[in-house]
C-alpha cells in the first residue's frame, strides 16, 4: 500500500495525558489523531467520530500541542502506553517530533512505558530511550502479524515487516524489553508459529489478539478475503457472521502448545514485567478483546453472556 497523502492540521490540548480502557489499563498518550499508516483493519478509526474528521481514515494527522508536564513524577510506577489509536513513530514524527518531546517531558517520571509501533522511526531515539531505561520500566511493542510483505502491503501503509524486525532486534540487543505483538490475528493467514520461531530470541513477550471484524471495517475486509483469498471466506462467515469460537479456541491452544515447545511461559490477559531467558519470551493470550477491556491485566476475564 502506498502512503497515502496526509492532510495535517495543528490542535492544542489541556492534556496529552488519558486514562486507558485497554486491557493492561493506566494511561494512553497519543501525540497525534490519526495515523497515516490507514490499516484496513485499523479500529481507532472510530476517531472520526469524536474528532470532526469526514475524511478517510489514513488521510489526515493532526498535531497535538499541549502544555509541558510539568509534575511527570505523579505518572511514577503507572502505566504509561504511547500509541493506542495512532502510531507516535508515524512518518510525521519525523518533521514534528512530538513523541520525542512527550519522552524527554517523561524521562524522570518513574511510569512504567509502553511504546506501540509499527515503525523503526523508534531507533532515532535510541539514545533516549535507553536514558530512560536505566531509571523507568521501558518496553517497546511492535505489531507484526505476518513475515508476508505482499499481505503486509495490502493490509497497511507502514515499514515493511523486515524493516520492524531489524528495529526490534537492535532494541533488544540495547537492554530495552521488547513485544512481538502478533495483532490482529487474521484467521488462516497469519502464521503464529512462524512468527514466534522467527523474534523468540529477540524479545521478551509474545502478545496474541485476534481480528475483531466491527464497525465500517468489516465489510471491507470481507470483501478483501472474498477477492485474494476466497478458499477463506467459509471459515471468515463461520467466525465473523455466524459467531463460532472454535477456530480461535483450537489457536489458543496451539499457542499454549507452542510455549511448551520453545520452554516459554504461557499466561492469559497477564503481562508481568520481566526480562526472559532469550530464546524463551513468555506468550500472552489477549484473545477476544472485549472479554479483557477494563479487567487491568489481571489475568481475569469479563463474563459474556452470548445469546
Amino acid at each position: 500500500m502506498e502512503q497515502p497523502e496526509i492532510k495535517v492540521n495543528h490542535i492544542e490540548t489541556k492534556s496529552v495525558m488519558t486514562k486507558s480502557n485497554t486491557p493492561i489499563g493506566g494511561y494512553s498518550v497519543n501525540p497525534y489523531v490519526g495515523c497515516p499508516h490507514a490499516c484496513k483493519y485499523c479500529y481507532a478509526s472510530f476517531m472520526k467520530r469524536f474528532t470532526g474528521h469526514t475524511e478517510e481514515w489514513g488521510t489526515f494527522m493532526d498535531v497535538k500541542d499541549w502544555p509541558e508536564i510539568k509534575n511527570p513524577k505523579k505518572y511514577a510506577g503507572q502505566k504509561v502506553i504511547i500509541g493506542t489509536v495512532t502510531d507516535g513513530y508515524n512518518p510525521l514524527e519525523e518533521t514534528y517530533k512530538n513523541t520525542r518531546r512527550l519522552l524527554e517531558e517523561l524521562k524522570e517520571s518513574g511510569a512504567d512505558i509502553l511504546i506501540c509501533t509499527k515503525s523503526d522511526l523508534v531507533l532515532r531515539d535510541l539514545d533516549l530511550l535507553k536514558d530512560i531505561n536505566e531509571n523507568s520500566r521501558l518496553t517497546v511493542s511492535w505489531s507484526i502479524n505476518t513475515l508476508d510483505e505482499e499481505f503486509k502491503d495490502d493490509m497497511d501503509a507502514a515499514v515493511s515487516i523486515e524493516r520492524r524486525l531489524a528495529a526490534m532486534k537492535e532494541v533488544y540487543a540495547a537492554g530495552i524489553r521488547t513485544i512481538c505483538f502478533i495483532s490482529p490475528v487474521f484467521p488462516g493467514i497469519t502464521d503464529i508459529e512462524a512468527i514466534i520461531d522467527r523474534t523468540k530470541d529477540q524479545c521478551d513477550l509474545v502478545w496474541l489478539e485476534n481480528l475483531n471484524l466491527r464497525g465500517g471495517f468489516k465489510a471491507d475486509i470481507m470483501k478483501y478475503i472474498s477477492d485474494k483469498h476466497p478458499d477463506l471466506l467459509p471459515l471468515y462467515d463461520e467466525i465473523y457472521n455466524k459467531k463460532n469460537r472454535s477456530y480461535f479456541e483450537a489457536l489458543e491452544k496451539k499457542a499454549e502448545e507452542l510455549a511448551k515447545k520453545y520452554d516459554c511461559r504461557f499466561v492469559d490477559n497477564e503481562t508481568p514485567y520481566e526480562r526472559v531467558e532469550k530464546g524463551h519470551p513468555t506468550i500472552v493470550d489477549y484473545f477476544y478483546h472485549e472479554e479483557v477491556r477494563g479487567t487491568a491485566n489481571s489475568g481475569k476475564r469479563n463474563v459474556i453472556h452470548n445469546p
